[in-house]
Parts: C-alpha cells; structure tokens; sequence
C-alpha cells in the first residue's frame, strides 16, 4: 500500500441526462438486485404539500430520513422520483423541475465502492463529506444548497447505517444545525420563506417466510466460525435463536484469544463454559457477562488503534471509530503544501511503509465497526424473522472483514417491501430565538425532537 494524493471534496454536478437514466434503471435495480418487490408510503399528502409549498417559494425543505439500510438512498430516490411525482399528478400537480433531492454522503464510499459510485453520486446532486472533520466545503455547499438549491436537501441524521431495521442510532447535531442556518440565513436576507424539517422512516420487511434462507446463512456462519450445525435444520425460532446466542460467543471467544494471546492485549482467561447446549443459549443471560465483554474487547481494540496514532479515546465506540477513519485518511492521503519539494526516494519508502502499517491498523478498527452493533437483546426481545436478519448479516459483515473479504455482497435472503413513513414538518423558525440565545440547547432540543418523531415512525415486525 502507497500513499495517494490528498482526498479532495467532491462538489455536486447534478447532471439531468444522468438522473434521466436513473429514473429508468431504478425500478429494475431495486426489484431485481435489492430485492425490494414493493413499496408502501404513509403520509404522501404531507410530502405532497411539502413539495408543493417548497416549489412555489413558501419553504426551504431537509429531508431528515432513517437509514437502517445500505439500499435507503435508493429507497429515497423512489420516493421523490417515483410516488411523489405520480402522488402529484393524482392530485393534479405537476411539480416543475421533476422531484429529486440533493444529498451529502460519505467520502469514503468512492474508496470502498470505487470511483464509479462518487460519480454517480456527484451528477445525482450529491456532494461529499468526510464525517469526523470539520468539513468546510462541504458544509459550506450545504448550507448553500439549503437555502437557493432548486430540490429539497436530503440528509442521514444517524450519519451511517446501524443495520437494525427496529432500533434508531443516537443522532448526530449535523442536521438540526443545517436547519438552523437556513432558517437564520433566511431571516437575515429579509425572506419569508418558512424551514421545514420533514422526518421520513424507512423500514423493510419480508414479503413471504424466509426461514429457510435465515437457517442456511446461520449454517454457514457457524462452518466460518468452527461450529457444526444443527443436523435437522429445526427452523423452530427458540432453536434458532439458541444457535444465534452461541455462533456469537464462539466469535467472540476466538476474538479474545486472538486479542488476548497474539496482540497481548490485557484481556482476562474466557470464563464462560465450553460447552452448552442450544436450549441454555437461548437466553443471553446463560452466556454470563456477554455485553461488557463484547464491549471490553471493542474498547481495547480500538485503544491499541488508538496509541498506534497517538490518540486519546474520546466519545462513543461509534464516534472513536470515525475518528480513526479520519487520522487513517490524513496518513494515507496526507496533504502537501502546493510548493512542497518532491520527496526523496528514502522518504518515499517510508511514507509508503506508515500507508501498510495504517491499513493493518485500520483492519483493527473496521472490526469493530461491523462488530460493536452486534446485540444479544435485539432477537430475544422480538424474535422476527426482520430481526433474525438484521443480526445475522452484522455477523456477516464482521466474518467478511475479519477474513480480509470485501461486504459488498450481502447475501439476499428473500423478496422485501419497503415502508416509508412521512411525519409532519418540524418548524425551525418558530425555535430561531431559542437559537441566537443559547445555540446548542435549541440544536440539542431540535435533535431531540427529530429523534423521539424518527423513532415513532418504527413499526414492530410481525411475530410468525
């Protein structure tokens, strides 16, 4: 691994004959390699309105959406492209430009999906961000786009996916102080436009049984990881969960003796038993002390990250690992002053030796993202066969990364439909003197709601 130029900020090319040809190839992309066989939209007529009041000058318009997914930006394009504008014309509008949004998103997608993907994002109307930084381009574009873009901007208020369709991330501050600039830009440039925040929520589900798909993935999870599976394949949920409970503590029993006896971290002996059956396992509570466990060991891995670049540990495990990310980055694609001398061979080699020592750190780190949203609770408490696959597929990711592989190819267990919930907009401007008078309670409080309206709109999946 070498080091590569700085990583520059992808800036919004929105290209109409581009999102021409995506209005034609989603629909058969989302039914044929996401699966995803229908869609089904609550609250259309406040999106309906709220496009309508945006188009004819009487609103600036966030779109705050729920991002469970990697297939949520698709999912959002369907709803702009598609329902919204056949939604309108049922109503007897027709929405001039055609319905779209401009977008953020992160600028390490073009490096793990490839270049491709950040063009296509760009002429969509995306611009990049790099999540742990204080981005200015980016936020900068934003705000612009915000106040005089010709769409509706469109943004995750989680900041990535968390994997479960049933459980809401803590939401990052991004969002509601974007609102409250373009509602404050809007007051200071002496225009009447309203702010409207729109929280959407995006849910999946399975349209047929996939128990049997659930089954195979959890046999070949457990070959990966040394366990035999169940003979019998017993599709039987209880049984299923059992082995779910027990493929977890054998990955992280073999983590921690991989930490514990090859990276010599201070990790004490294994003190769950060796053995036990499906039937204790089905209750986390038989697998004694499994969630501070599987924190500890996430905690010291990231430490070991940590003091390799010279970090304290600050924040969530969540936000420690975006701050890896960044220092990762800043060593991999450093910046050089514009009259900077090139390098000398020697000083090359080393630069190129701190790039494969920063790749195999971040190995470490990579982990633990796919890993630290792993949950015993999650199945126990409503053991659907949505929430089998939720966790599952976490399980997946990290046997990909532990194994070196790339988890861009998740498997596909079964044919889904896609419920997005519209709330009623959040009004920013009634907060704006909240705002000027202690800016960080009025983000905070505005976070908040954006929160409780985001969790709301989260149906429980159906128990078989």
């Amino acid at each position: 691994m070498a080091t590569a130029p700085p990583l520059e900020f992808l800036p919004p090319r929105l290209d109409g004959r581009v999102l021409a040809l995506g209005r034609l190839v989603l629909p058969l992309w989302l039914r044929w390699r996401c699966r995803i066989a229908a869609v089904e939209v609550e609250g259309m007529a406040t999106l309906v309105e709220a496009m309508r009041s945006f188009q004819a000058g009487e609103s600036r318009l966030l779109l705050a959406f729920r991002h469970p997914s990697l297939d949520d930006p698709l999912s959002m394009a369907r709803l702009l492209w598609v329902e919204l504008a056949r939604a309108g014309r049922r109503q007897g509008l027709r929405f001039d430009p055609a319905p779209t949004g401009q977008f953020l998103f992160d600028r390490g997608i073009p490096l793990w999906a490839g270049p491709t993907m950040g063009w296509l994002f760009t002429h969509l109307g995306g611009a990049s961000i790099q999540r742990s930084k204080l981005d200015l381009p980016a936020l900068r574009t934003a705000r612009k786009l915000l106040l005089e873009g010709p769409h509706p901007f469109a943004l995750a208020p989680e900041g990535a996916t968390n994997g479960h369709n049933e459980r809401l991330s803590p939401l990052e501050p991004g969002t509601a102080q974007l609102a409250f600039w373009t509602a404050a830009d809007l007051a200071e440039a002496g225009r009447h436009e309203r702010m409207d925040l729109l929280p959407i929520g995006l849910q999946y589900s399975f349209i047929e049984p996939v128990w049997g798909p659930i089954e195979a993935l959890l046999c070949r999870l457990e070959e990966g990881a040394g366990l035999v599976p169940d003979p019998g394949h017993d599709l039987d949920p209880t049984r299923l969960h059992g082995r779910l409970v027990r493929l977890g503590e054998r990955m992280l029993e073999q983590m921690e003796a991989f930490y514990r006896d090859k990276v010599h971290l201070a990790l004490p002996e294994a003190c769950a038993p060796a053995a036990a059956t499906a039937a204790d396992s089905a209750d986390p509570e038989s697998t004694p002390g499994f969630g501070p466990r599987l924190q500890r060991l996430m905690d010291l891995a990231l430490r070991r990250v940590e003091q390799s670049f010279g970090m304290q540990p600050c924040g969530s495990l969540t936000d420690r690992c975006r701050r890896l990310e960044q220092a990762g980055w800043d060593r991999l694609y450093p910046a050089r002053p514009p009259d900077a001398e090139p390098p000398s061979p020697l000083a090359r080699a080393l630069a190129d030796r701190l790039a494969e020592e920063t790749g195999a750190q971040l190995w470490h780190m990579r982990v633990v993202e796919s890993f630290v949203a792993v949950s015993g609770s999650y199945v126990r408490e409503r053991p659907s066969q949505e929430r089998f696959a939720d966790t599952l597929l976490l399980l997946w990711d990290t046997q990909c990364r532990i194994q070196g592989q790339t988890a861009n190819q998740r498997p596909r267990l079964g044919r889904r439909k896609v419920r997005i919930s519209i709330d009623r907009p959040i009004g920013v401007d009634g907060r704006l003197a909240d705002y000027r008078r202690d800016r960080r309670r009025a983000v905070q409080a505005l976070t908040e709601e954006l929160q409780q309206r985001l969790e709301g709109l989260i149906v429980p999946s159906p128990l078989d």
